[in-house]
């Protein structure tokens, strides 16, 4: 699940919002807006989306992990190194 506060919080830092953001990933907004709030029958963003994101705000390895790790992954990372 991605944290969807974080992205947001980040986009304010950066005086932008889903719109502009959209649309420099090459979206519409309503299909931002699906993706973000993660909707049943959307997928999330791409890899290739994530990356521009990633490279747009000059995010650190920890903000990365923050906003797009899914946590479930996480925990079967660690259960697998027990």
């Amino acid at each position: 699940m991605m944290n969807k506060n974080k992205l947001r919080a980040v986009l304010a830092d950066h005086g932008e919002n889903q719109r502009i953001l959209a649309e420099a990933l090459g979206m519409s907004r309503v299909t931002f807006s699906r993706k973000i709030n993660e909707k049943k029958q959307t997928k999330g963003f791409s890899q290739p989306e994530i990356s521009a994101i990633i490279k747009r705000y000059n995010l650190t390895q920890e903000q990365v992990a923050d906003i797009f790790l899914q946590i479930k992954y996480l925990y079967k990372i660690q259960a697998k190194a027990r």
